[in-house]
Protein backbone atom coordinates (compact mmCIF):
# COMPACT_ATOMS: atom_id res chain seq x y z
CA UNK A 1 0.00 0.00 0.00
CA UNK A 2 1.51 3.45 -1.02
CA UNK A 3 2.04 5.79 2.09
CA UNK A 4 0.22 8.92 2.25
CA UNK A 5 3.13 10.73 1.08
CA UNK A 6 3.49 8.81 -1.71
CA UNK A 7 -0.32 9.20 -2.81
CA UNK A 8 0.82 13.22 -2.26
CA UNK A 9 3.65 12.88 -4.79
CA UNK A 10 1.85 11.08 -7.28
CA UNK A 11 -1.10 13.61 -7.38
CA UNK A 12 1.93 16.25 -7.63
CA UNK A 13 3.64 14.94 -10.68
CA UNK A 14 0.07 14.92 -12.41
CA UNK A 15 -0.06 18.25 -11.77
CA UNK A 16 3.16 19.05 -12.78
CA UNK A 17 2.92 19.57 -16.05
CA UNK A 18 -0.06 22.07 -15.88
CA UNK A 19 2.27 24.28 -13.98
CA UNK A 20 4.78 23.89 -16.09
CA UNK A 21 2.90 25.17 -18.84
CA UNK A 22 1.33 27.85 -16.88
CA UNK A 23 -0.33 30.22 -18.44
CA UNK A 24 -0.22 29.00 -21.82
CA UNK A 25 -3.36 26.60 -20.82
CA UNK A 26 -5.14 30.02 -19.94
CA UNK A 27 -7.15 31.91 -21.60
CA UNK A 28 -6.02 35.45 -20.78
CA UNK A 29 -7.31 38.64 -21.98
CA UNK A 30 -5.28 40.33 -24.21
CA UNK A 31 -5.34 44.19 -25.64
CA UNK A 32 -7.04 44.52 -29.03
CA UNK A 33 -5.21 44.79 -32.23
CA UNK A 34 -5.87 44.71 -35.84
CA UNK A 35 -2.79 43.24 -37.81
CA UNK A 36 -1.85 45.70 -40.75
CA UNK A 37 1.25 43.96 -41.87
CA UNK A 38 3.87 41.04 -41.50
CA UNK A 39 7.69 41.30 -42.41
CA UNK A 40 9.97 38.37 -41.65
CA UNK A 41 11.30 39.25 -38.67
CA UNK A 42 8.18 41.28 -36.89
CA UNK A 43 4.39 42.16 -37.56
CA UNK A 44 2.72 45.37 -37.44
CA UNK A 45 -0.16 45.56 -35.56
CA UNK A 46 -2.39 48.75 -34.67
CA UNK A 47 -3.10 48.47 -30.97
CA UNK A 48 -6.29 49.68 -29.87
CA UNK A 49 -6.59 51.88 -26.30
CA UNK A 50 -6.30 50.39 -23.32
CA UNK A 51 -5.37 50.93 -19.71
CA UNK A 52 -3.02 49.47 -17.41
CA UNK A 53 -1.91 49.66 -14.22
CA UNK A 54 1.80 50.49 -13.84
CA UNK A 55 4.54 51.18 -10.86
CA UNK A 56 8.26 52.19 -11.36
CA UNK A 57 11.03 49.78 -9.23
CA UNK A 58 14.82 49.93 -9.73
CA UNK A 59 17.59 46.81 -9.77
CA UNK A 60 18.42 44.81 -12.05
CA UNK A 61 16.94 44.31 -15.40
CA UNK A 62 16.03 40.35 -14.65
CA UNK A 63 15.00 41.35 -11.25
CA UNK A 64 12.76 43.88 -11.29
CA UNK A 65 9.66 41.65 -12.77
CA UNK A 66 9.48 40.01 -9.06
CA UNK A 67 9.10 43.38 -7.22
CA UNK A 68 6.55 44.64 -9.64
CA UNK A 69 4.98 41.78 -9.59
CA UNK A 70 4.04 41.71 -6.09
CA UNK A 71 2.82 45.10 -6.43
CA UNK A 72 1.02 45.10 -9.21
CA UNK A 73 -0.95 42.07 -8.32
CA UNK A 74 -1.52 42.74 -4.72
CA UNK A 75 -3.66 45.60 -6.57
CA UNK A 76 -5.86 43.31 -8.96
CA UNK A 77 -6.03 41.08 -6.33
CA UNK A 78 -8.10 43.32 -3.91
CA UNK A 79 -5.94 45.54 -2.24
CA UNK A 80 -7.70 48.47 -3.86
CA UNK A 81 -10.33 51.08 -2.25
CA UNK A 82 -13.39 48.57 -3.23
CA UNK A 83 -11.89 45.75 -2.46
CA UNK A 84 -12.01 44.18 -5.54
CA UNK A 85 -10.65 41.11 -7.45
CA UNK A 86 -9.71 41.70 -11.23
CA UNK A 87 -8.67 38.70 -13.68
CA UNK A 88 -5.08 38.64 -14.80
CA UNK A 89 -4.77 39.37 -18.36
CA UNK A 90 -1.60 39.36 -20.57
CA UNK A 91 0.82 40.68 -21.01
CA UNK A 92 3.31 42.16 -18.47
CA UNK A 93 5.13 44.81 -20.21
CA UNK A 94 8.77 46.24 -18.79
CA UNK A 95 9.82 49.87 -19.96
CA UNK A 96 12.81 52.50 -19.49
CA UNK A 97 11.60 54.61 -16.78
CA UNK A 98 12.63 57.65 -19.17
CA UNK A 99 12.93 59.90 -16.64
CA UNK A 100 9.28 59.79 -15.45
CA UNK A 101 8.28 59.77 -11.22
CA UNK A 102 5.50 57.72 -10.44
CA UNK A 103 3.85 60.31 -8.03
CA UNK A 104 0.30 60.71 -8.83
CA UNK A 105 0.61 64.03 -10.67
CA UNK A 106 1.96 64.79 -14.35
CA UNK A 107 5.32 62.75 -14.39
CA UNK A 108 8.55 65.25 -14.37
CA UNK A 109 11.62 64.94 -16.64
CA UNK A 110 13.98 66.09 -14.86
CA UNK A 111 16.35 62.92 -13.87
CA UNK A 112 18.84 60.54 -16.51
CA UNK A 113 17.09 57.98 -19.06
CA UNK A 114 15.56 55.56 -16.43
CA UNK A 115 17.36 52.36 -17.95
CA UNK A 116 20.92 53.80 -17.35
CA UNK A 117 19.81 54.50 -13.75
CA UNK A 118 18.42 50.81 -13.19
CA UNK A 119 14.82 52.49 -13.32
CA UNK A 120 12.28 50.28 -15.20
CA UNK A 121 7.83 50.89 -15.26
CA UNK A 122 6.23 47.48 -15.11
CA UNK A 123 2.20 47.57 -16.04
CA UNK A 124 -0.47 45.00 -15.82
CA UNK A 125 -3.03 45.40 -18.92
CA UNK A 126 -6.41 46.15 -17.21
CA UNK A 127 -9.56 43.95 -18.17
CA UNK A 128 -11.43 45.48 -20.86
CA UNK A 129 -14.95 46.78 -19.70
CA UNK A 130 -13.41 49.06 -17.12
CA UNK A 131 -12.87 52.76 -17.63
CA UNK A 132 -10.40 55.10 -15.62
CA UNK A 133 -13.35 56.54 -13.58
CA UNK A 134 -14.38 52.57 -12.78
CA UNK A 135 -11.16 51.04 -12.37
CA UNK A 136 -10.80 50.57 -8.21
CA UNK A 137 -8.51 53.30 -6.97
CA UNK A 138 -4.97 51.77 -5.89
CA UNK A 139 -4.58 51.65 -2.18
CA UNK A 140 -0.38 51.74 -2.77
CA UNK A 141 0.78 55.06 -4.44
CA UNK A 142 3.07 52.99 -6.12
CA UNK A 143 0.88 52.24 -8.30
CA UNK A 144 -0.76 54.82 -11.31
CA UNK A 145 -3.48 53.69 -13.18
CA UNK A 146 -3.17 55.23 -17.24
CA UNK A 147 -4.80 55.46 -20.62
CA UNK A 148 -2.66 54.24 -23.60
CA UNK A 149 -4.41 55.77 -26.78
CA UNK A 150 -4.60 53.91 -29.96
CA UNK A 151 -0.99 53.43 -31.69
CA UNK A 152 0.77 51.65 -34.47
CA UNK A 153 3.25 49.18 -32.70
CA UNK A 154 6.14 46.76 -34.59
CA UNK A 155 5.90 43.31 -32.37
CA UNK A 156 8.84 40.69 -32.61
CA UNK A 157 8.32 37.37 -30.99
CA UNK A 158 10.43 35.13 -29.69
CA UNK A 159 10.50 32.07 -26.86
CA UNK A 160 12.74 31.23 -24.30
CA UNK A 161 14.31 32.39 -20.89
CA UNK A 162 13.44 35.88 -19.86
CA UNK A 163 17.18 37.09 -19.66
CA UNK A 164 18.46 40.77 -20.80
CA UNK A 165 21.11 38.75 -23.00
CA UNK A 166 17.93 37.09 -24.96
CA UNK A 167 15.57 40.61 -25.16
CA UNK A 168 18.45 42.15 -26.43
CA UNK A 169 19.25 40.09 -28.99
CA UNK A 170 15.65 40.72 -29.80
CA UNK A 171 15.70 44.10 -29.43
CA UNK A 172 18.51 44.75 -31.88
CA UNK A 173 16.75 42.32 -34.44
CA UNK A 174 13.41 44.24 -34.65
CA UNK A 175 15.65 47.92 -34.36
CA UNK A 176 17.46 46.57 -37.27
CA UNK A 177 14.56 45.41 -39.14
CA UNK A 178 12.15 48.70 -38.76
CA UNK A 179 14.95 50.45 -40.40
CA UNK A 180 15.40 48.28 -43.15
CA UNK A 181 11.66 48.23 -43.86
CA UNK A 182 12.13 52.16 -43.58
CA UNK A 183 9.88 52.35 -40.06
CA UNK A 184 10.83 54.80 -37.73
CA UNK A 185 10.56 53.95 -33.86
CA UNK A 186 8.79 56.97 -31.94
CA UNK A 187 9.60 55.22 -28.80
CA UNK A 188 11.59 53.38 -26.12
CA UNK A 189 10.66 49.43 -26.82
CA UNK A 190 8.56 47.21 -24.71
CA UNK A 191 9.33 43.88 -23.23
CA UNK A 192 6.22 41.73 -22.93
CA UNK A 193 6.13 38.48 -21.38
CA UNK A 194 2.95 36.48 -21.84
CA UNK A 195 3.27 33.70 -19.95
CA UNK A 196 4.13 32.41 -16.20
CA UNK A 197 7.12 31.73 -14.61
CA UNK A 198 6.16 27.91 -14.03
CA UNK A 199 5.99 27.76 -18.31
CA UNK A 200 8.59 25.85 -19.86
CA UNK A 201 11.52 28.19 -21.85
CA UNK A 202 10.47 26.80 -24.94
CA UNK A 203 6.76 27.30 -24.79
CA UNK A 204 7.15 30.74 -23.58
CA UNK A 205 5.93 33.60 -26.21
CA UNK A 206 8.20 36.98 -25.18
CA UNK A 207 7.76 39.74 -27.77
CA UNK A 208 9.58 42.92 -28.23
CA UNK A 209 7.37 45.98 -28.90
CA UNK A 210 8.13 49.62 -30.60
CA UNK A 211 5.67 52.21 -31.59
CA UNK A 212 6.93 53.46 -34.56
CA UNK A 213 5.26 56.32 -36.64
CA UNK A 214 2.83 56.20 -39.78
CA UNK A 215 3.91 54.96 -42.90
CA UNK A 216 4.01 57.56 -45.84
CA UNK A 217 1.22 57.49 -48.06
CA UNK A 218 1.62 55.15 -51.22
CA UNK A 219 0.09 56.58 -54.12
Amino acid sequence: MPTPFQRLLARLLILLPLFLIGSNAMALEEPQYRLVATYPEFELRRYAPYLVAETEVRGDFEQVGNQAFRILADYIFGNNRARERMAMTAPVNQRPAAGETMAMTAPVAQEPRGEAAGRYVLSFVMPSGYTLQTLPEPVDPRVRLRALPARLMAARRYTGRWTEENYRDNETALLKALDAAGLSAVAAPVYARYNSPFSLPFLRRNEVLVEVAEPPQRD
